[in-house]
């Protein structure tokens, strides 16, 4: 079982607890993404958590063309470069195009591959070619089985340190579903696997011009998911989620955040020395 190094303080596998990807799902603004950073990396902190920051700076796939995009990739950089030089911790971001590779491997610790883009070849070598860790999330309209073939193309443009995230399955129209089964088939590949717990509740278009989302099963599905064992886990967070610019739905609010990871630290303890016996 290969592990990812992220950076010089988190290392992702399967084996050992996990760690979390977590953060706004857009640059809202400056204060937002550095607000959120302090808390999220405290709660961490505390409860000894090794920690990635996740913000996009652009949502290239939102449903309406109206919906907000986030701060572009001039300046979203710049501010992760901030939550980056002011709290220590490691950045995971979005790329949408091959181009932005190279350009967002400058800040990012992890160049992430949105779902809908898992396929594209041309994206994923220039992933690669950056030399930085790299999170592919599965496409909701994939079985876990075809990321192998998704592995096999990062191998080939020389990625090494690379992990794949689980985020629900497409079941009839504007919904989701998660396969368990999806985590044991992904860990066979020999990487890291993640589970990312609040797009696995989005309602994709769920309100016409906006997807909707059901946040009170992120803990349900956290629980289950760690009890498989995973490297890490995906939470999109806000202080206030209702009035969040992009997925509001299935973030999880910050105020109960330390409550559930500490609950899911139980579950992950157990299942952990289990696979380590």
């Amino acid at each position: 079982m290969k592990q990812v190094k992220v950076s010089p303080n988190v290392t992702l596998s399967n084996n050992t607890p996990f760690a979390l990807f977590g953060g706004p799902c857009v640059i809202e603004s400056e204060y937002v993404v550095m607000h959120l950073a302090e808390q999220i990396q405290k709660i961490t902190e505390e409860l000894n958590i090794q920690y990635v920051f996740k913000a996009s700076f652009d949502k290239a796939n939102r449903s309406s063309g109206n919906s907000f995009r986030g701060y572009g990739l001039e300046e979203g950089l710049k501010i992760l470069q901030k939550v980056k030089d002011t709290f220590g911790v490691p950045i995971v971001t979005d790329i949408h195009e091959s181009y932005q590779a190279e350009i967002v491997g400058e800040v990012a610790d992890v160049l992430q591959i949105p779902a809908f883009l898992c396929r594209q070849t041309d994206l994923l070598v220039a992933a690669s070619k950056t030399g930085k860790a790299i999170n592919v999330k599965k496409g909701q309209f994939l079985a876990p089985w075809d990321m192998r073939n998704i592995v096999e193309k990062l191998e080939e443009a020389g990625a090494t340190n690379l992990c794949l995230t689980e985020r629900g399955s497409s079941f009839g129209y504007n919904n989701l579903v998660v396969d368990y089964r999806g985590l044991e088939i992904m860990k066979g590949y020999k990487y890291p696997v993640v589970f990312d717990a609040t797009h696995s509740v989005q309602i994709p278009g769920g309100n016409g011009t906006t997807s909707g989302g059901r946040r009170e099963y992120v803990p349900a599905l956290s629980k289950a998911a760690v009890s498989v064992g995973v490297a890490a886990l995906f939470m999109e967070i806000h202080h206030d989620p209702d009035n969040a610019l992009s997925d509001g739905p299935n973030m999880v609010p910050l105020n109960q955040l330390k409550e559930l990871l500490a609950e899911l630290q139980q579950y992950d303890q157990i299942t952990k020395e289990k696979m380590n016996r």
